[in-house]
């Protein structure tokens, strides 16, 4: 849902209102679930760290772009922070550093991400 949240805000060539909003309220409604999730217990698949909480950690990452405000999902803002202190976690983002000068979507890219079909995929 992230992802759509994305595509209809930031990189779709037209601006529909109404998948914009229609993602961003799914979104806040995914941030609940986990948000509930994490009053339970401390890591979203149990008591430890996993994969599922490696998987999560960078579709939070982008709240503010997501139309979100982190500060309403206490526990999910807890996890976040936790996730985002971690020594792994650190380290990945300040090597994603270097990739940040680069622009996200150029016209060739966009023609791979949104114009492929079965028949045009190389």
């Amino acid at each position: 849902m992230a992802g759509q949240n994305h595509h209809f805000s930031r990189y779709a060539p037209e601006k529909l209102h109404y998948a914009i909003e229609r993602y961003v309220k799914e979104t806040n409604r995914l941030y609940g679930v986990l948000d509930r999730r994490l009053t339970a217990q401390a890591y979203l698949a149990g008591p430890e760290y996993s994969i599922a909480d490696i998987a999560a950690y960078p579709w939070i990452v982008p709240w503010q772009l997501q139309s979100q405000d982190l500060t309403l999902f206490p526990a999910l803002a807890r996890w976040f922070e936790k996730i985002a202190a971690r020594p792994g976690t650190v380290r990945a983002y300040a090597r994603a550093e270097a990739f940040r000068s680069a622009p996200v979507v150029t016209e060739e890219s966009r023609k791979l991400l949104f114009g492929q079909t079965a028949r045009t995929v190389g």
